[in-house]
């Protein structure tokens, strides 16, 4: 009278869904140097930890006398794991399967993932290959109808993003709605040869009249990390696997925590000697920022995020004594470090990130402004240099600047949180005002400059006037900047600051929260 023959049936049919979409499509998998769905759960999480749900849904055939004789499983697959001993939700598209379109997927079994991470308030990582659930041409056969475009569960995605940490992979070729699932999380990368994204393929690119275009020229990494719609791109599906454990351990499980410390061999009394000569006393000279961030923070936290897009503006996570924190910083490599369009773009990513998952802010400035030009009005960088500066007036977490070099215009003022008493500091180094001086001054004197006998010698007359009240020393005395700090005492500072940070962190929901 037992239950064993069932019990024999359920292990047939899990045998079955071990086997995905066959040998031969496997193989082919594997032909194209991609990982079959298992293989990547089993390098994502945790030895062991995995726990599918859902295992068994599929479509079966069976004989005459209603004995199962197939199961081809449905290609979405997720459960519950744990990496690095913290719970996350896996889930993913199994390309063996016809390609990942929606002719084999379960619509609930993607729901309930979705639906399971908001309520357990778990991590969700997708690991998406293929349409994402999109369907094709063949579905209006097989459904005997068309059908009506629905964003059925999409709101349980953007809800999500308020509530706990999602990142998607893309280890394929991604169109459709598996784009969008890529593009709506708070970290995203894809693997440069065997994973392409697109809005559209391109048999429906040739379609549309738009051109004979492969899959790389429309969906290669490196169009959409420069772009912006990814955030960064490896050579390998280890290491996209490897970025996405990394992003997670700065951050919270969900919003309802804080961010782990750990602990580091890192002192936080370490001074560096070289920070003293590191930027040059010519103005139009440059220096490696990324070289003071990996000196100021924890030996080797430094963890960037977008760094093929935007490049004027260096932004990703670091740690202070443990702690973690989210860094922005300009590149003078870079138009001098003068905030882009996308480079406002991408770091009202960063400040809405910190803003979610209750991170400190920390900015070392050396900002000349906004990039000024014909190409700079024509992306509408003012309006997402006010979008930055809105973005960080409703940060809700303490925020502190460093202020290495320059900060003039508008976008130099984000040395500071608006409404906010924020920690400032500042290099000897430090030059600040409405307008550079250089190019400044031909404006600002331009009758006086007309009008002289000897225009060249007025102008060195001027400059010379000016640069004796140029120190940041003068600032100082008037309390525009509250401290003068020698570069050595840098890491010291921070990291006094970031424990007293800790103690004005809040959890909960933001009150503004994550902008996909």
């Amino acid at each position: 009278m037992s239950w064993e023959s069932e019990i024999n049936e359920l292990r047939q049919r899990e045998a079955f869904a071990e086997g995905l979409g066959g040998e031969e499509k496997v193989e082919r998998q594997h032909h194209f140097g991609k990982l079959t769905i298992r293989e990547r759960f089993a390098a994502m999480a945790d030895v062991d930890s995995f726990h599918e749900i859902g295992k068994t849904a599929g479509v079966a055939s069976y004989d005459a006398d209603g004995n199962l004789m197939s199961l081809l499983p449905s290609n979405f697959l997720f459960g519950l794991a744990r990496i690095e001993d913290r719970p996350v939700l896996l889930s993913g598209d199994d390309f063996t399967v016809r390609g990942g379109s929606n002719e084999a997927t379960i619509p609930e079994k993607r729901n309930t993932a979705e639906g399971m991470a908001l309520e357990l308030k778990l991590p969700h990582i997708r690991l998406v290959d293929g349409m994402g659930g999109g369907g094709s041409v063949k579905t209006i056969e097989t459904a005997g109808r068309t059908y009506i475009p629905q964003l059925q569960g999409w709101e349980t995605v953007v809800q999500h993003l308020a509530v706990a940490p999602s990142v998607s992979l893309a280890l394929g070729s991604v169109a459709g709605i598996g784009a969008a699932r890529v593009a709506t999380s708070h970290y995203s990368v894809i693997v440069r040869e065997s994973a392409q994204m697109m809005i559209a393929g391109p048999a429906l690119v040739e379609q549309a009249q738009l051109g004979d275009h492969g899959k790389e020229e429309l969906g290669h990494a490196n169009i959409h990390t420069g772009n912006g719609a990814i955030d960064d791109a490896v050579d390998s599906e280890t290491e996209a696997f490897d970025r996405a454990k990394r992003f997670l351990s700065y951050l919270p499980s969900n919003v309802d925590e804080l961010a782990p410390r750990i602990d580091t061999h890192d002192p936080a009394e370490r001074k560096d000697e070289d920070l003293l000569s590191i930027v040059p006393r010519e103005a139009r000279r440059v220096y490696k920022m990324r070289e003071i961030i990996n000196s100021v923070f924890d030996s080797d936290s430094f963890f960037e995020i977008g760094r093929s897009w935007g490049k004027s503006i260096i932004t990703g996570f670091a740690r202070l004594d443990g702690f973690p924190v989210a860094v922005f910083a300009e590149d003078p490599y870079q138009y001098g470090g003068a905030w882009t369009a996308d480079g406002c773009r991408k770091l009202i990513r960063l400040l809405d990130t910190a803003s979610t998952f209750h991170l400190p802010v920390v900015h070392l400035e050396d900002c000349p402004g906004f990039l000024i030009g014909k190409e700079s009005e024509e992306n509408a960088t003012i309006r997402y240099g006010s979008q930055v500066l809105a973005a960080l007036g409703q940060l809700t977490t303490p925020f502190a600047c460093v202020v290495i070099r320059k900060a003039f215009g508008v976008a130099g003022a984000a040395n500071n949180k608006p409404g906010f008493y924020s920690l400032r500091y500042a290099w000897p180094s430090g030059d600040w005002g409405s307008l550079p001086i250089e190019g400044g001054i031909e404006v600002a004197y331009k009758q006086e400059l007309a009008d002289s006998a000897n225009p060249e010698e007025l102008l060195e007359e001027i400059r010379e006037r000016l640069n004796k009240v140029r120190s940041p020393h003068r600032a100082a005395e008037f309390f525009e900047i509250e401290e003068i700090i020698d570069p050595r005492d840098t890491r010291p500072i921070l990291c006094e600051w970031v424990g007293l940070a800790q103690r004005a962190l809040t959890t909960g929901t933001s009150s503004f929260t994550f902008r996909p």
